[in-house]
């Protein structure tokens, strides 16, 4: 079966890895929370942060043009180059796994999630979802959706 898709780089992570980033992440909320300028700022590196994801994309296209650039340039063997990268992306995208994974985990590039993470723990110190309902019995009304939904964007 396979994992899910927030948990399989987290599952194809080395356990220690996993730990080290989730370390730093509270270092960085406890660092960022001294006063609302501080979290802004934070919040506003969290959005210019490259996720794995995006990594592991722009990494691909790289060497797959530099496999094609060379297939035609100096021989078509080249051409396996491109051809590896589209099964390991296969795999990633499968398992969560491909071979510059560890690398880039070991150089602290952080899920999506692990990011918002980060992203939601400035956000309630700051105090943003003060102002969102909290469910009673049954279903929350339509306007607290919209409360809902409007503190998480910010």
């Amino acid at each position: 079966m396979l994992p899910s898709t927030t948990e399989r780089v987290l599952n194809a992570t080395d356990a220690e890895l996993n730990e080290r980033i989730r370390k730093e992440t509270e270092a960085n909320v406890a660092r960022h929370s001294g006063s609302r300028a501080d979290i802004q700022r934070r919040l506003d590196e969290l959005d210019r942060e490259w996720d794995i994801e995006r990594t592991l994309e722009a990494n691909a296209a790289s060497v797959s043009l530099i496999g094609i650039a060379l297939s035609v340039t100096v021989s078509r063997r080249f051409l396996l180059l491109p051809a590896a990268v589209a099964g390991f992306l296969l795999q990633h995208a499968l398992q969560g796994w491909c071979p510059p994974l560890p690398l880039f985990r070991r150089l602290g590039i952080r899920t999506q999630a692990e990011i918002e993470e980060e992203r939601h723990a400035l956000k309630a110190l700051r105090g943003d979802y003060a102002d969102v309902p909290r469910v009673e019995a049954g279903s929350p009304r339509e306007s607290d959706s919209a409360r809902a939904i409007e503190a998480a964007k910010r």
